[in-house]
């Protein structure tokens, strides 16, 4: 079943990773992709921590099917974070 949009989070400095939130059914997956593959998504490299935002709005359908698409694929199990790195992207 694949998962439904919801909130944005943000950029997280620490983890050089995006992170936002799907649902499933009414309850909260909680998702993260890294600078990396956001950046292979867009064709750049090295986008600024400010510009992260408009970066993954551009990229969100792309992004939120990547990540239903990895989560269908999961263990279900509590607390499970979505996570895309550069190998789940399609060459």
């Amino acid at each position: 079943m694949p998962l439904t949009r919801d909130r944005i989070i943000g950029h997280d400095l620490e983890r050089l990773a995006f992170r936002f939130t799907m649902m499933n059914d009414g309850d909260i997956v909680h998702c993260q992709i890294s600078d990396a593959a956001m950046d292979e998504l867009a064709g750049m490299q090295g986008t600024e921590s400010s510009a992260r935002q408009a970066q993954f709005v551009s990229l969100r359908e792309t992004i939120e099917r990547i990540a239903s698409d990895l989560y269908d694929q999961a263990p279900r199990v509590q607390g499970y974070v979505v996570r895309i790195f550069m190998r789940h992207l399609e060459r």
